[in-house]
């Protein structure tokens, strides 16, 4: 046993020095190649720098987000799923799992990638004849804008992310607001607030109301100067029953209206009490610094790549050396019997 432990061992001392070797022939093959990528590498990054954007083969680009606070808590599962159903979109309800309708931010989440945010954008900013898509525009502005218009969110703080990234940072910022605005404008319209329609309709209600007291007290004053500036006799009885009668309508219109002001100022009270779903923190400022793209990252990469191909280039050459160097590998491959 110990004889082949010790035959063992020298056969893995073999074979390394033997890949050893293999490296140490090739050192100069690379090293060329690995200072060859280096040197190129380097030598794009700085020409990608200094040429124009237009032209740059590597240009800097620009990703400006803006910070919404998205409240999950808002609604339940059944309000939302019944919001959704209202306006069409009933089968997001069974978003990412959940069966009682999807939270406020997947609902964001998934806005921000839908056709009717898409089109928006591609329509404001013509980004057809600005990428310059040809073959199936209307698809393929979607696919591209997917790709540069990015959502997050993060769960703890409940913050959502919109960015967008192009090499023109002062469009990247416009993209972003619209996006923005559009998003909030979709959420007044999908996430229908109780509080909301009730307030717009009890200042419907109070209107009506006050313009009815003032309809009845015109017309009982309208009975009083009837009266007071000589009137027929025989009327004045009628009058008296007829303000009589406004009297009362008076005093039951003006009760209704104090109920109704009272309900409006304590939903008011709540409405200012209660946390929106969807806030806007801060809208997307136009970008300083650039997003990407990481030149010495790229620099560092391909360096050990062409490291990594150069010490696999010299295996294969040695493979190819010694498959020539031998008499029987050579016969197989020139396809000869062999010979017993």
């Amino acid at each position: 046993m110990i004889e082949k432990n010790e035959a063992y061992n020298q056969d893995d001392e073999i074979s390394l020095i033997d890949l050893f070797a293999v490296l140490w022939h090739r050192r100069v093959m690379i090293l060329l190649i690995s200072l060859i990528a280096m040197v190129g590498v380097v030598v794009f990054s700085v020409i990608s720098l200094v040429l124009p954007t237009e032209t740059s083969p590597l240009p800097n680009t620009y990703t400006p987000s803006a910070l919404m606070l998205i409240n999950n808590t808002a609604s339940s599962g059944n309000a939302m799923a019944a919001a959704l159903g209202a306006t069409g979109l009933g089968g997001l309800a069974g978003l990412a799992g959940v069966s009682a309708g999807p939270t406020s931010s997947e609902l964001a989440i998934y806005l921000v990638g839908a056709n009717t945010l898409l089109d928006a954008v591609v329509d404001e900013f013509d980004l057809i004849t600005k990428y310059k898509i040809e073959k199936s525009p209307r698809s393929a502005s979607r696919k591209t804008l997917k790709k540069l218009l990015t959502a997050a969110y993060d769960e703890k703080s409940g913050v959502f992310t919109i960015g967008f990234t192009d090499t023109d940072p002062v469009f990247a910022q416009r993209v972003v607001n619209f996006s923005v605005l559009f998003l909030e404008k979709q959420f007044d319209e999908i996430m229908i607030d109780k509080n909301k329609l009730e307030k717009e309709n009890l200042e419907i209600n109070i209107a009506n109301t006050y313009k009815e007291i003032q309809s009845l007290e015109q017309e009982f004053h309208e009975l009083e100067y009837t009266v007071v500036s000589g009137g027929r006799f025989g009327s004045i009885p009628a009058i008296t029953l007829e303000q009589n009668r406004i009297t009362m309508e008076l005093q039951t219109q003006r009760q209704v209206y104090t109920q109704l002001k009272v309900q409006y100022e304590l939903l008011k009270v709540t409405m200012a009490s209660e946390r929106p779903t969807f806030q806007i923190l801060e809208m997307a400022e136009v970008p300083d610094q650039k997003s990407g793209p990481s030149r010495g990252l790229i620099c560092i990469i391909v360096t050990f790549a062409a490291g990594f191909f150069s010490v696999f280039l010299a295996f294969v050459l040695n493979a190819i050396s010694n498959i020539r160097k031998d008499p029987e590998a050579m016969a197989k491959l020139r396809g000869e019997p062999k010979k017993d």
